[in-house]
């Protein structure tokens, strides 16, 4: 019992451990500091919540089969419409960066709900289905900011609170991992889900209605971009709102890397706590790609990110044949 305890603990731990180690190397040998002030840490926790929810939103689809190319659509239609009512109603006073959260959370539920219920009306794949809400949520969004971007109506005294104190980051952080952990962990619908994943055909068998489960899915995953668009905004003080031809799936590509990370570290433990150590890592990742801004282009650090990708790809696809080699012959 107690190596099976020291397992989980070492292989949730040895990820986000490497990373750490490795970048504060590389930091030292370039004689830079990943996190030097609170500037630096207050964007790490940000990013870091960023890549954690989006991707919980992307795997919750992706793991059952239904890969949505709308989430970052979402994200911006969602912050948009919470940006543009809360300035109306409170004019950027004090509470707006809360009222917008809040706003930013049903709006993105209920882009979430169109598209669920578009997918599950319309019987097409769902693919197919999120490439067409994509092209729907880009051209409202730029219909409402006629292609320019929001600035006025976030950028006010309660806004640069929020993003200037790293701990409510933090708590949106610890609220999404428990809420999360307790939706597919411990409640009925989370079993259901979980049923379906497994084997749908034989679940449905069982009684388990297939529709409610999906539509509630697109809800929740609406309602988490809803948050990242709302973190988003936070962290660059604008929304652009001429992203059009899919601009807005960049959003959602963040969370690629990070979710097959998570998933591997979630062998250990529990795969929430497994994109969280992931997001962790992304966003070590991230504050070495500025604290090195001068060296490293944009371009660089995509290239990086992606070769990245490649090689944990790799190693899943040749984990069993690793161990083989690498295992003490008995």
């Amino acid at each position: 019992m107690k190596n099976t305890a020291v397992k989980k603990i070492v292989g949730t731990l040895a990820i986000p451990v490497l990373f750490a180690a490795v970048l504060l190397i590389l930091c030292a040998i370039g004689g830079k500091t990943m996190i030097g002030n609170r500037i630096s840490l207050n964007y790490f926790v940000l990013y870091a919540a960023v890549v954690m929810i989006t991707t919980m939103a992307l795997s919750i689809n992706l793991n059952s089969g239904r890969f949505d190319f709308s989430l970052g659509a979402m994200a911006v239609l969602a912050s948009v419409l919470s940006s543009k009512l809360t300035y109306a109603v409170l004019g950027g006073g004090t509470g707006s960066a809360l009222v917008m959260l809040a706003l930013n959370i049903v709006f993105g539920a209920l882009l979430g709900l169109f598209s669920g219920a578009l997918y599950v009306t319309l019987r097409i794949p769902p693919i197919i289905t999120s490439l067409g809400v994509t092209l729907i949520l880009e051209g409202v969004t730029f219909s409402v900011t006629g292609g320019k971007y929001v600035m006025d109506e976030v950028r006010n005294a309660s806004m640069t609170a929020f993003a200037g104190n790293w701990y409510w980051p933090l708590l949106i952080i610890a609220a999404v991992l428990a809420l999360m952990v307790y939706l597919f962990d411990h409640t009925r619908f989370g079993y259901n889900y979980k049923a379906l994943m497994s084997g749908q055909a034989v679940s449905v068998n069982t009684g388990i209605r297939e529709v409610p489960n999906a539509v509630l899915c697109y809800v929740i995953c609406g309602a988490l971009m809803g948050i990242v668009g709302f973190l988003n905004v936070a962290r660059s003080s604008n929304i652009n709102g001429g992203s059009l031809n899919f601009g807005s799936i960049s959003i959602m590509f963040t969370a690629f890397l990070p979710m097959f990370i998570g998933g591997y570290i979630g062998r250990f433990s529990n795969d929430k706590l497994g994109y969280l150590m992931a997001a962790i890592c992304m966003s070590m990742l991230n504050s070495t790609f500025a604290a090195f801004s001068n060296e490293v282009s944009a371009s660089t650090q995509s290239i990086i990110n992606a070769v990245l990708l490649v090689l944990f790809l790799i190693y899943l696809n040749n984990e069993g044949l690793l161990k083989k080699i690498l295992s003490p012959r008995k």
